[in-house]
């Protein structure tokens, strides 16, 4: 009998078996344009501006330009609407969310030494949401693929013994052994063996290795796909700055970052074909990220003539440590004999894998700004970050698996540059905003995921020690959505919208 180490729900640490991939490194690499109504109405380009708590998270530098110590509150209202296109079968997700989008402070200490170059110094706190990952997502539509040939082709090479009950072993049991000996693949072939999805080519000889599937192929089969996420990427920064005569500032950001992240995927498929002895399945997915990171920023900005100034700004790549956690449930409809029956296949058992490090891109990002007086300006950034620089490694280092993803990385992936162009109108106490932006795909074949653009209008009315801030931003990008198990993609384009309010005060 084998050695279980598992009641009804198990959590072991699974050394051999990993579940990171491209989109995982892409997801966590990603950074939306967030923070304060204005740093949204301008697009994020703020590169050579400063004096805005968001600034800060494109030039360190940016907290020196602020004339006095001031803080700032905003909140934000984000809706994803996502049309998805499957064969002939069109389906329309919406999701909306309320959130905190930034809170912090910066604090000025002038220099009362007129004489010295060192104008000022300041110290500088925000938090600030840099990626909302809540959303629902539903795709529809009558394939010309199943789910059975993903379970049979995830079985092929596994002796029938491994995937059979022995004496007093559960579901459960055997389950969390394959876990833990050899890994997912076993699990999901397990799983289409106990359900009736795949049956053994020689069933009396245990160590067969060759499958076939129950459900017929070459027909039509019904998909109902729903993908359900929730949680976000947090960045707490602690910022130095500094300015040098009337002409430079400089800075330092120290980031803390944050990952919670939730997925279960669910995939519904039936069919009527007269040769297929399982007529419905349903196939759930769960993943449960936790992770921290660090990561560091240095930047600087120069006024050339009072109304020019230039930026430059670098940030590191971020280091993580990640946990991951899944789970699995699997149910199938099946005639035999003339009956009806429901076979339900529920291992409860979580998997919990080892921990592992991931680094994410550095960015560059040059700017300009030009300012018209007090009554209008405008701004340019450009930035560069290279994705196929992502990396997994495991703890111990030298990962063959890990090796084989951060080698698909390098060849899917590539240097993406964004531009953002943002510009304010000021009459009175009221200003006047818009901006538009644009960020090339990360992947080389430009489809997987497509170019993101979009544009961004606001108003402020400053009351003096208070300010008062609308945006609203929108963009549009379209990606093929891959569907747990199945080869067919759906084709998505989704419209991001959010609105943000901020409240600035001067202290």
């Amino acid at each position: 009998m084998r050695k279980i180490s598992t009641l009804i729900i198990a959590t072991f640490a699974m050394a051999a078996v990993n579940a990171q991939n491209t989109i995982d490194g892409l997801r966590y690499s990603s950074e939306a344009t967030s923070g304060t109504a204005r740093f949204n109405a301008l697009s994020g380009a703020f590169g050579a501006l400063g004096g805005d708590l968001s600034a800060i998270s494109i030039n360190p530098a940016g907290s020196a330009v602020f004339l006095s110590s001031s803080g700032a509150v905003s909140l934000g209202a984000n809706d994803k609407e996502s049309n998805a296109s499957y064969f002939t079968t069109e389906t329309k997700s919406i999701d909306t969310d309320y959130i905190l989008n930034q809170v912090g402070a910066v604090f000025v200490f002038n220099n009362p030494n007129e004489a010295s170059k060192w104008k000022k110094f300041t110290f500088g706190f925000n938090y600030q949401q840099t990626q909302n990952y809540d959303d629902e997502l539903f795709i529809k539509g009558t394939g010309t693929n199943s789910i059975g040939d993903f379970f049979r082709n995830q079985a092929q090479g596994i002796p029938l013994e491994l995937l059979q009950l022995q004496p007093g072993e559960s579901i459960s049991d055997l389950y969390s052994y394959l876990g833990e000996t050899q890994g997912v693949t076993a699990q999901n072939a397990f799983l289409g063996y106990q359900g009736y999805i795949i049956d053994a080519l020689d069933p009396t000889d245990p160590s067969n290795a060759e499958y076939t599937s129950n459900i017929a192929g070459n027909e039509n089969f019904n998909h109902d796909y729903i993908l359900l996420t929730e949680g976000s990427n947090n960045k707490f920064t602690a910022n130095f700055s500094a300015q040098v005569t009337d002409m430079f500032y400089f800075g330092i950001n120290l980031n803390s970052h944050i990952i919670n992240y939730d997925q279960s995927s669910i995939l519904f498929e039936s069919n009527n074909n007269s040769q297929s002895t399982v007529n419905l399945v349903g196939f759930e997915n769960n993943l449960s990220v936790q992770g921290t990171g660090f990561s560091a920023q240095f930047g600087g900005i120069m006024k050339l003539q009072n109304n020019l100034r230039l930026g430059l700004s670098l940030e590191t790549p971020t280091w993580y440590e990640i946990n991951e956690e899944t789970s699995q449930y699997l149910e199938t409809q099946r005639v035999d004999g003339g009956q009806t029956l429901i076979e339900t296949v529920n291992p409860k058992v979580i998997n919990v894998y080892e921990t592992y490090y991931l680094r994410t891109p550095g960015k560059v990002t040059a700017s300009a700004a030009y300012i018209f007086g007090k009554q209008a300006l405008i701004s340019l950034d450009y930035s560069f970050k290279d994705y196929a620089s992502i990396e997994f490694d495991s703890l111990n280092g030298n990962d063959p698996y890990f090796n084989s993803i951060n080698n698909t990385i390098d060849n899917s992936l590539k240097g993406v540059s964004s531009i953002r162009f943002g510009g304010e109108y000021r009459i009175d106490q009221l200003s006047l905003r818009g901006g538009l932006r644009y960020e090339e795909s990360p992947y080389t074949n430009e489809e997987t995921v497509g170019d993101l653009s979009g544009f961004s209008l606001g108003v402020g009315y400053n009351l003096g020690n208070y300010t008062i801030d609308l945006s609203y931003a929108r963009a549009e990008q379209e990606r093929d959505q891959e569907m747990y198990g199945l080869t067919d993609t759906s084709s998505i384009e989704t419209t991001y919208s959010n609105i943000v309010f901020s409240v600035g005060f001067i202290f």
